[in-house]
């Protein structure tokens, strides 16, 4: 008897819109051949997350960025991570057994955080950003392939991957970067510019093959609140952090009519 193909369906809010979306697919996908997941399978063959966005970066980053396909249904807001809405439920299925679909690889952001004693890793689909605790003014030594390009001062500093330049990165005046390009930005966060102080007020885009560093400034900066994915660490005594694309590769699936540009005039213009 052929194994049954599974599928892993995440729902992490309760709105009924949500609730509803997720007791449809848990009939329709045996109907169809497919076995649902009790609890994650990571030999699965896709990942359906029900939700907005936040929903879909929490379903990835709870299961340690899988290398399984994921696909979005929306029943949040903005969406952006989407392919379907509730409504859109059995095109989406159809499309996928006929296989008219195809994947998006993206690479994460990748940091390593180092303190006097040791160092740890962690990634950011979107972004990762740097900021004082307590929402002070922060200084910061920047260098890009270890070229000192500015000493920052201001809220902080964000790093975003190309897919991740439509969320907070544009929100801070970030550029808009076709996700097909693999670069890093670096976004300034309220830079402050005095005679005191000299800080880049637009963002930088930069190379795939970059490494940036940065570094406190001052000893008493050593703590700091580093924001992944809009889920907040704290850390005390650090020396410097890395950053640069990850070798990691997330697979967004895609309807064959998706196009980028068509998605941000939808939902930003």
């Amino acid at each position: 008897m052929p194994t049954k193909k599974v599928i892993n369906i995440l729902c992490y809010n309760e709105t009924p819109s949500s609730l509803e979306t997720f007791e449809y697919l848990k009939i329709k996908l045996p109907k169809l051949g497919y076995m649902v997941a009790e609890t994650f399978d990571y030999n699965a063959e896709l990942i359906i997350s029900i939700g907005g966005d936040g929903s879909f970066l929490r379903a990835l980053h709870k299961h340690n960025l899988p290398d399984i396909p994921i696909v979005g249904i929306n029943t949040g807001n903005l969406g952006f991570f989407s392919e379907t809405t509730p409504k859109g439920i059995d095109d989406f299925l159809e499309k996928y057994i006929t296989g008219d679909y195809f994947i998006e690889e993206i690479h994460p952001v990748k940091a390593k955080i180092c303190t006097k004693n040791k160092c740890i890793e962690t990634e950011g689909i979107n972004e990762i950003v740097v900021k004082a605790n307590k929402s002070r003014t922060i200084h910061l030594s920047i260098s890009v392939n270890d070229h000192l390009i500015q000493n920052f001062s201001g809220d902080g500093i964000l790093i975003a991957s190309s897919i991740g330049s439509t969320a907070y990165n544009y929100s801070a005046g970030g550029s808009i970067v076709d996700p097909s390009l693999e670069v890093l930005q670096i976004t300034p966060l309220a830079p402050i510019n005095s005679n005191a102080y000299r800080s880049f007020t637009s963002s930088v885009i930069l190379p795939s093959n970059t490494i940036i560093k940065v570094n406190p400034e001052y000893r008493y900066e050593d703590s700091i609140l580093l924001v992944n994915d809009g889920t907040e660490h704290y850390h005390t005594g650090i020396t410097e952090i890395s950053f640069k694309l990850s070798d990691r590769k997330i697979k967004l699936l895609r309807l064959k009519d998706f196009n980028f540009w068509t998605r941000v005039i939808s939902k930003f213009l």
